[in-house]
């Protein structure tokens, strides 16, 4: 495999499941013998409020945080968010975004608009950016809530953990009567990204 060490920031909204989705890649990693530090930071604490998650593994990591300019991969579960921690990716980073709207308070209640060109913006600044519908990847899994497993597919084979590394920490951490249908979305999203032309 070769990754000597990885920085990737999870950001998203409340109920998006980008918690346990950070509790995988953690335990993921530790398989492989790495050296794993995660850090949550929670804007307004219910459903809706902003969500970010710091994970950092590696042979050696010292800080639990990322610093600005230097996350390997930011994994975006909602569009708005991963403009607004573009920032954080360095030269030559990965974004991976899930093409959703969830609107912020501001623009419900009409004091803003969300911008319709995020994800061109995006692109104009970072080359490998993977844009994906992972609610309607997740629906046709099965399991419309499995949204986080897809995108968590997307960035297993962009890290390249093999996959049956992956299924086990899922089998292993989310419920059981729900393992199916999430191995079913991981994998869909791995594949949606090794196909190529596949995502948006």
């Amino acid at each position: 495999m070769g990754i000597s060490g990885e920085n990737v920031l999870m950001v998203g909204v409340g109920g998006q499941g980008i918690i346990l989705a950070g509790r995988i890649i953690g335990n993921a990693a530790l398989k492989m013998g790495l050296e794993v530090k995660v850090s949550e930071i929670h804007g307004m604490a219910q459903r809706g409020g902003s969500v970010v998650t710091h994970v950092r593994f590696g042979r050696k990591v010292y800080s639990p945080t990322i610093e600005v300019g230097k996350a390997d991969v930011i994994l975006a579960f909602e569009k708005l968010e991963a403009l607004r921690w573009l920032h954080y990716l360095r030269p030559g980073g990965t974004m991976i975004i899930n093409d959703q709207e969830i609107y912020p308070l501001p623009v419900l209640i009409g004091k803003g608009e969300y911008p319709s060109d995020i994800l061109e913006n995006i692109q104009s600044k970072v080359s490998d950016t993977l844009a994906l519908d992972a609610l309607k990847i997740a629906v046709e899994a099965g399991n419309p809530k499995a949204a986080n497993m897809v995108l968590l597919g997307a960035l297993a084979a962009k890290l390249g953990f093999e996959q049956e590394l992956w299924h086990e920490v899922i089998e292993q951490t989310v419920p059981p009567k729900t393992v199916e249908t999430n191995i079913r979305a991981f994998d869909m999203g791995f594949e949606r990204i090794k196909s190529p032309g596949a995502c948006i």
